[in-house]
């Protein structure tokens, strides 16, 4: 295999990472002052902010026509957010469950995964190819909508409510607030280097999947899809560590929400992606996952256990390791 091209991936998911990390500071800091709960900072802001770099690297990819790239960085990446960044975090700590997420966010989450498996298998209603047109981008695009307006309302009602409470406490009113202007460039540098590193990662995996024979969906759903889910992993290592159970799973959802309703919608609506050889399977195997974080969110003791995280773990480690002897 030729150097540069293992040169230019490596030195893009370096960037994608450093990127997705500024992004997500400058935005968290700019988000601290607003008053709004953890959830809710890790599901827009946070969650968002770490796929920023799945936003890099597809808009290029369908742009330079490759769609295995395309399908793959999205599903791949939402495999590793459940299998590997909820599991992982659940193993080093059991995660305790909130009512409102079992209640609201990860309802949402599952309805917008079966969304993305129903739009995409054309097959299965007699429309074959598999496909995501540019129809189906716009239904995405439209419950991406729905979602980011309700988030919001229900940010808005936490600052509302915080607000009282403080009022009601007789406290002063104020708060301590960050510097807009330096948190604005930290995320504006963190979007710099996540276009830069999004342009070397797909010129490099492009090349690296012919070199070795691999099909470019498969380098997608591994090595692209892991590495531009770096940031969500550190944040949500970073949050388990201090015991932020609602900063952990708000990521991993609205990080999941916004790759199959945002990314792929534009994405599609770019250039429509085909589903590849597998294609199906990626997405019904990423439904059975989703399926299970919520199955164990939703159980009697509120709580995802460690024996449950080694089952989301396994099942995301088992299914790569079939997908790239498959090819």
């Amino acid at each position: 295999m030729p150097l540069r091209p293992a040169i230019e991936l490596a030195l893009g998911l370096g960037l994608l990472l450093v990127g997705g990390d500024r992004v997500v500071r400058g935005a968290a800091a700019l988000a601290r002052s607003l008053g709004v709960s953890a959830l809710t900072v890790g599901l827009v802001v946070v969650g968002f902010g770490t796929s920023a770099p799945e936003l890099a690297v597809n808009l290029l990819a369908a742009w330079r026509d490759a769609p295995g790239l395309t399908f793959g960085n999205v599903v791949g990446s939402n495999l590793a957010n459940v299998g590997l960044i909820a599991g992982v975090a659940a193993l080093i700590r059991p995660i305790p469950v909130r009512s409102p997420v079992v209640r609201r966010e990860m309802p949402g989450l599952v309805f917008a995964t079966a969304a993305s498996v129903l739009l995409g298998a054309d097959a299965l209603l007699d429309r074959p190819p598999d496909r995501y047109s540019r129809g189906d981008a716009s239904v995405l695009l439209l419950l991406f909508g729905f979602f980011l307006v309700t988030a919001f309302r229900t940010a808005r009602q936490e600052r509302l409510d915080g607000a009282a409470a403080i009022a009601a406490a007789g406290e002063p009113a104020a708060r301590l607030r960050e510097h807009p202007l330096r948190s604005l460039a930290i995320a504006v540098f963190g979007l710099v280097l996540l276009v830069v590193g999004a342009e070397l990662a797909v010129e490099g995996a492009v090349h690296v999947a012919a070199a070795f024979g691999v099909s470019d969906a498969v380098v997608g759903l591994a090595v692209v899809a892991v590495g531009t889910s770096l940031p969500e992993l550190a944040a949500a290592l970073a949050a388990t560590r201090r015991g932020e159970s609602d900063l952990v799973l708000g990521t991993v959802v609205g990080s999941n929400l916004f790759n199959l309703l945002f990314v792929l919608g534009l994405s599609a609506l770019v250039r429509p992606v085909d589903l590849p050889a597998h294609g199906l399977l990626d997405l019904l195997t990423m439904a059975l996952l989703t399926a299970l974080l919520f199955a164990v969110a939703a159980s009697e003791d509120r709580r995802i256990a460690r024996l449950e995280g080694l089952l989301l773990f396994a099942v995301y480690g088992g299914y790569l390791g079939w997908r790239a002897l498959a090819g």
